[in-house]
């Protein structure tokens, strides 16, 4: 699994005009599913995303997570991430897991990092979506699962 993580302070997903989910100041979380992730990547992440010390303290450091401030999270889903662009100019999504799987973990992840005490916005699955964000920093991360890593 790969997610791209973004320090923002405001973000919304609109599908067809309307808005499906929106936070304030927060994380904006890309998701990316790959064939081959396990539950053992999706722990990983879901442990690892609300504990990232990625926004400062009163020092000025960087020592601070969403969980230790109570800021939300919006996971949106993005096959794109998985693309592979090795081989001539057109990306293959050929490593992207099939959507059904993708949904699943998807799903999973969302309500994990919610059962965690967060709150968590979303984008639609599937959907054509357009993302609106305030990048604080500006602060964007990847973070691939121990699973990606190993490819």
């Amino acid at each position: 699994m790969r997610a791209v993580l973004q320090r923002v302070t405001e973000a919304s997903v609109t599908v067809d005009g309307t808005t499906v989910g929106r936070i304030d100041r927060g994380l904006l979380v890309y998701l990316g599913v790959q064939k081959g992730d396990t539950e053992i990547d999706l722990e990983y992440l879901v442990n690892k995303i609300p504990r990232m010390r990625l926004f400062t303290d009163n020092d000025g450091k960087m020592n601070l997570s969403v969980s230790d401030l109570g800021y939300a999270v919006l996971v949106v889903s993005q096959f794109t991430l998985c693309a592979d662009l090795r081989k001539g100019n057109r990306p293959s999504f050929d490593p992207a897991a099939e959507p059904a799987v993708a949904r699943q973990m998807y799903e999973l992840f969302v309500e994990k990092v919610r059962a965690q005490g967060l709150e968590v916005a979303t984008g639609e699955f599937g959907a054509s979506m357009r993302v609106a964000y305030t990048n604080e920093g500006p602060i964007t991360l990847v973070l691939d699962s121990p699973g990606k890593l190993k490819q």
